[in-house]
C-alpha cells in the first residue's frame, strides 16, 4: 500500500475532523488551519502507511468566533483512547499512550514531535492552558501521543 497523507481523523468522542495539509510560517512555526473544525497534518512528517516516524496533526482549541473545536478534547483525553486517521483508501487506528504539556515556543528541543524517524506514532497537538493575553495567549501546547493498533487498512 502506497503512504498517503491524512484527510480525516476520528477523535476519541466519535467527532470527524478535516485534515488539511499544512506546512510551516517564516518563524518555524506549523500553519495550522484558522478553522478550529480543520486540522493540519505537516507535510514534512509522516503519511497514513508509512513504516515509521511522527504523523503530526495540529489544530487550534478554540477562536474568538467559533469557540472551543474538536481538538479540545485532547487536553483531557485519557489513555487506552482511540483515534483514527483516514486517507484516500487507507485507514489506521491508533490508541492514546501519553498527554504531556509543552511549553509554546520554537520545538528544536522536542524534536520528537514531528520527527519522521522514530516507531510510528500519531502526534496531536493544541494549544493548552494558561492563556494570558500580555504574553501572546495560550502558553503551553497540549501534545498527545497514539500508537498504531494495528497495521493501515485498505478501504
Amino acid at each position: 500500500m502506497q503512504p498517503r497523507r491524512p484527510v480525516r481523523a476520528t477523535l476519541p468522542s466519535g467527532r470527524v475532523v478535516r485534515v488539511a495539509a499544512a506546512g510551516t510560517t517564516g518563524t518555524g512555526v506549523l500553519d495550522v488551519p484558522d478553522d478550529v473544525d480543520v486540522a493540519g497534518w505537516w507535510r514534512g512528517g509522516s503519511r497514513v502507511g508509512d513504516p515509521f516516524g511522527s504523523i503530526l496533526v495540529a489544530a487550534h482549541v478554540d477562536s474568538d468566533s467559533e469557540g472551543l473545536g474538536p481538538f479540545a478534547e485532547l487536553l483531557t483525553v485519557p489513555g487506552g483512547a482511540r483515534v483514527r486517521l483516514e486517507a484516500d483508501g487507507l485507514r489506521q487506528d491508533f490508541e492514546v499512550r501519553e498527554r504531556r504539556l509543552v511549553p509554546q515556543g520554537g520545538l528544536a528541543d522536542d524534536a520528537w514531535i514531528y520527527d519522521a524517524a522514530g516507531d510510528l506514532r500519531l502526534t496531536l497537538v493544541t494549544c493548552a492552558p494558561p492563556y494570558d493575553a500580555s504574553r501572546g495567549g495560550y502558553q503551553n501546547l497540549a501534545v498527545v501521543t497514539a500508537l498504531p493498533v494495528g497495521p493501515p487498512e485498505a478501504t
